[in-house]
């Protein structure tokens, strides 16, 4: 039997109770800078209010929320052509290509539609398939933050990773 499709859609504020569940699952959080046992009402709020500043898709399978990410875009004047990139994939899909497809989809809105040069991110530097998966998609390794996170009472080195646009858009006339 073939796998379910993956369907890419806007983040909605109905999305929050599979967001709080998805986000809050003992395989997700400790790859995030989210702590345990966020609530349900935090979700409802943060999602309730509009911010034009974020970007935000979920990916879904048989109707049922197994991913999401986002983009926040700087709104400093000078850096407004940079946006901060977070990612969340249920552990039991994690490596069946969830992460990818939100993560073409995020890219083509950023690239095409957003007017984005830069999307930046942190990662865990030993969360290896995350990495992977960034490289894929152009993303490299900028820094080292060195005791970036505490996870479970162990301090944990992170990654900034950057990825510029493959093609940047150029002005009508331009050389």
């Amino acid at each position: 039997m073939a796998p379910s499709p993956i369907r890419i859609r806007r983040e909605e504020p109905e999305d929050a109770d599979a967001l709080a569940r998805l986000l809050g699952d003992e395989g997700v959080y400790p790859q995030t800078l989210q702590l345990p046992h966020v609530s349900r009402q935090f979700w409802r709020e943060r999602l309730a209010k509009y911010d034009p500043a974020k970007y935000a898709l979920v990916a879904e399978i048989d109707g049922t929320v197994v991913g999401s990410a986002w983009l926040f875009i700087n709104e400093r004047p000078r850096q407004r052509h940079c946006a901060m990139l977070g990612i969340g994939v249920a552990a039991e899909r994690s490596g069946r290509g969830v992460g990818t497809a939100l993560l073409r989809e995020l890219l083509r809105a950023a690239d095409g539609w957003l007017n984005l040069l830069r999307v930046e991110l942190t990662v865990y530097a030993d969360n290896e398939r995350a990495i992977r998966l960034y490289r894929k998609f152009g993303f490299a390794v900028e820094g080292t933050l060195r005791a970036h996170a505490l996870r479970d009472g162990v301090y944990v080195d992170g990654y900034v990773m950057g990825r510029l646009h493959p093609n940047p858009p150029q002005l009508p006339g331009a050389p």
